[in-house]
């Protein structure tokens, strides 16, 4: 089949109609697609053995799940993954106070470096960790609480903020993410709240913090509420020198702190120092409307795109009753007769992230961080590059278009040289439609795990 014939087959038929639900190896092939990156093979037949149920409750508990060897060694040999974030600082700034010519050059070198090895070691635990479903949460809370590798401190400082803020959180509490994220230098440095100050706010922080990360932009809040919430988090910040000789990530400074009074979500705040920040990371944890908003983007991810809303009031309710424990909600999720309805399956098209890893997944290969992180930049969706607070779409419309599958589909044809067909079609199981198969197994041999990799039913999940 030619490249045309081909991407016009994969632009056709990207929604599969069904209407019960999903039982035997189209279920263990499901929960793998969401909880998962997507099978490898033999996870089908495991997942079918064991039962859907213990799967999950498995997923729900990755520190009981043994990482193997080999990824303990590869991720060893990453020099910055441990670095504290002080050190990475400091070699940072020591970059930046070098001598002429010296200075771009050492500079790019040490953010490169960070950069290059915080990807290799995400790509390589998506791959390879058998803690699938963490690895899938830190993608989605990392996106949710975006910031971005490129600019300023956040070079040095975003390897941290995933593996200090987001990685200890992802199954816990809601106000202990929300925290951690809010303390955390690389969100004080990339959301400019370390230079408001009372006289001189900067609002960026306090949006983000109601619109993306809790209330939502419909989550009743005013510009008035903006501007006062900026002014209960003047203050908060972080000193480089302390960060790089005491390991402080975070500081707040009473000098910089408005001391006014404040009126707040229809609240009176008195002056209370770093306590009136804390207080609204309470308020805002616990507040309905973030428990909806965040349990609508956790159904948008796992379930589709426009989430049944039955299913958003019920995990909203886990959330309130309790205490935004986030393995409650998730329970509720997996839980839910939408989520294992047959109507689900298929539902939603992989991100370029969810496509180049289920991809390298399926054909078993041996992970190629550089090929799969060039693919990512070519796909528009490079590891710690999204630049807008918002982060990486997870919704079909994000994704697709006739170029972007154009890439995906020269990925294909490289993972798919050194790939057996058979293996990969026995890895993906009931995710490949009767049509796909015989369209990929009428190609000639070198071509048929490419076909397999590039159809339109290994680009949906």
């Amino acid at each position: 089949m030619n490249y045309l014939c081909w991407l016009a087959f994969a632009l056709s038929a990207l929604a599969p109609v069904h209407a019960a639900p999903l039982q035997g190896d189209a279920a263990a092939a499901h929960v793998l697609n969401r909880l998962a990156y997507g099978p490898r093979p033999g996870d089908i037949a495991r997942v079918s053995a064991i039962g859907v149920q213990a799967y999950i409750d498995e997923q729900l508990d990755p520190a009981a799940l043994p990482l193997p060897v080999a990824l303990e060694e590869r991720l060893a040999v990453l020099a910055t993954l441990q670095e504290p974030a002080g050190a990475a600082l400091q070699r940072l700034f020591a970059a930046r106070d070098a001598p002429g010519d010296e200075r771009m050059r050492r500079q790019r070198e040490v953010s490169a470096q960070l950069r290059d090895e915080a990807s290799q070691a995400r790509l390589l635990r998506a791959v390879d960790s058998p803690r699938q479903l963490e690895e899938v949460m830190v993608d989605f809370w990392f996106n949710h609480f975006n910031v971005y590798a490129g600019k300023g401190d956040v070079r040095a400082l975003a390897t941290s903020f995933e593996r200090d803020a987001i990685r200890p959180h992802a199954f816990g509490r809601f106000r202990d993410l929300l925290g951690a994220t809010a303390h955390h230098p690389a969100m004080l440095y990339y959301l400019d709240n370390r230079v408001s100050k009372a006289g001189g706010i900067n609002e960026n922080y306090a949006r983000e913090l109601m619109e993306l990360h809790t209330l939502g932009v419909d989550g009743g809040y005013t510009q008035h509420d903006v501007t006062e919430l900026a002014r209960m988090l003047t203050g908060w910040t972080y000193r480089p020198k302390q960060l790089i000789g005491q390991g402080e990530t975070f500081y707040f400074d009473p000098k910089r702190h408005d001391r006014g009074a404040k009126t707040w979500l229809g609240r009176s705040v008195e002056p209370r120092g770093v306590r009136e920040g804390e207080m609204a990371l309470d308020v805002l944890a616990m507040h309905p409307a973030t428990a909806r908003h965040v349990s609508m983007k956790l159904a948008q991810y796992f379930v589709a795109d426009v989430p049944p809303q039955a299913l958003v009031e019920r995990m909203t309710r886990t959330w309130m009753l309790n205490d935004g424990d986030i393995r409650a909600v998730l329970r509720t999720l997996f839980a839910s007769a939408e989520f294992m309805d047959d109507s689900a399956a298929g539902a939603k098209f992989k991100t370029p992230y969810q496509y180049v890893v289920s991809a390298a997944r399926a054909s078993a290969a041996a992970p190629d961080t550089k090929q799969m992180a060039g693919a990512l930049s070519r796909l528009g969706m490079p590891v710690y590059g999204c630049q807008t607070p918002d982060g990486y779409r997870n919704t079909r419309d994000a994704w697709l278009n006739a170029d972007a599958l154009g890439t995906r589909i020269g990925l294909a044809a490289a993972l798919g040289r050194n790939a057996d067909a058979g293996a990969v079609g026995a890895a993906l199981g009931p995710a490949l439609s009767p049509r796909t198969r015989e369209l990929a197994a009428a190609g000639p041999d070198r071509l048929r795990a490419a076909l397999l990799l590039g159809s339109p039913d290994f680009m949906q999940r």
